[in-house]
């Protein structure tokens, strides 16, 4: 190598060099993150407030919120102060930082959407048995060992992306510090840390399916058995939303991680994250919670105090 000074700053590339999309992209990610904020922080803060909803389904549905809102955040406002202010710099320690939060919480979810198909098998399938299988113990314990997958799993990509040299090359062709994109610049050999990550990320990923897959399985058999239509198609139509939001999630993640950063196109791979750190994270209050009526009616009563209180 003949250049080995040694990086203490990363450039972050951003999503696109056109300078006449900053002004729109910056009004869309503000807008995308105020309703996920809005959406996501109000729903954990419903959930808290309505007696009815403390049940293990939106307990669940609580720690999605809170981690939908922790990983976009650890990505979003970022993006957004880099175009208000074209500053594109980061410096290592933040680098390693967010990549790590991003790792940990993105990894959480994985797995928070594997106890939600569990917790749904066991409401489904084993109804008579639901509240002796899914005790406030057990839900504490599937929510707490997804956590620390995450932070497992983020320590262990953090530290074999930061184990290897950085020389010369500083700019990460990304909009964010994602694993694939900053271990591109190292001027180290890549390849045992790339299969250890691999690896890694492979058993995260098709374990959570296996078990949303095993959980859905039995819950598309017990649904079929049913006599009632409108229990068929309510059950249904609730699965129907969940595998959409899955496919969509774990598509990308597959798409992006599940293959050696060599084999990687940027610009492909920046789309995707679009969808995975800013949209999804949006989507997910509507789709596994303001469809559902309890909410609804948690929404309704909530509106109906405020008036009250207003005096209006």
């Amino acid at each position: 190598m003949e250049n080995t000074t040694e990086v203490t700053q990363f450039i972050l590339l951003g999503l696109t060099k056109a300078t006449n999309l900053r002004i729109p992209l910056i009004m869309i990610f503000t807008l995308i993150y105020a309703i996920n904020a809005i959406g996501n922080l109000g729903m954990i803060l419903l959930i808290l407030w309505d007696t009815r909803l403390h049940t293990p389904m939106y307990f669940f549905l609580s720690n999605l919120s809170l981690i939908d809102f922790c990983y976009s955040t650890a990505v979003t406002p970022t993006v957004i102060a880099g175009l208000l202010m074209g500053d594109k710099v980061i410096s290592y320690n933040a680098c390693a930082a967010q990549m790590f939060f991003f790792a940990a919480f993105a990894t959480g979810e994985v797995y928070i959407l594997a106890a939600m198909a569990f917790d749904r098998y066991a409401a489904v399938c084993k109804p008579l048995h639901y509240t002796t299988i899914m005790t406030v113990g057990v839900c504490a314990c599937l929510a707490i060992a997804c956590y620390a997958a995450g932070f497992l799993n983020a320590s262990i990509q953090v530290g074999e992306t930061f184990s290897l040299t950085f020389c010369s090359a500083n700019v990460v062709h990304h909009f964010f510090c994602d694993v694939p994109a900053v271990m591109s610049l190292s001027c180290s050999d890549k390849h045992f840390g790339e299969m250890v990550l691999l690896y890694v990320d492979t058993f995260i990923v098709f374990s959570s399916l296996l078990v949303i897959f095993v959980s859905y399985i039995f819950i598309f058999i017990t649904i079929l058995k049913m006599r009632s239509s409108a229990g068929y198609q309510k059950a249904l139509s609730t699965c129907a939303s969940h595998i959409t939001a899955i496919t969509i999630f774990f598509g990308t993640l597959m798409f992006m991680y599940l293959q050696p950063s060599s084999s990687h196109s940027m610009d492909t791979d920046k789309m995707a994250s679009v969808f995975y750190t800013m949209v999804i994270p949006m989507l997910n209050p509507i789709v596994y919670s303001l469809r559902n009526k309890e909410v609804k009616n948690a929404v309704r009563k909530v509106g109906e105090k405020t008036k009250l209180s207003l005096g209006l």
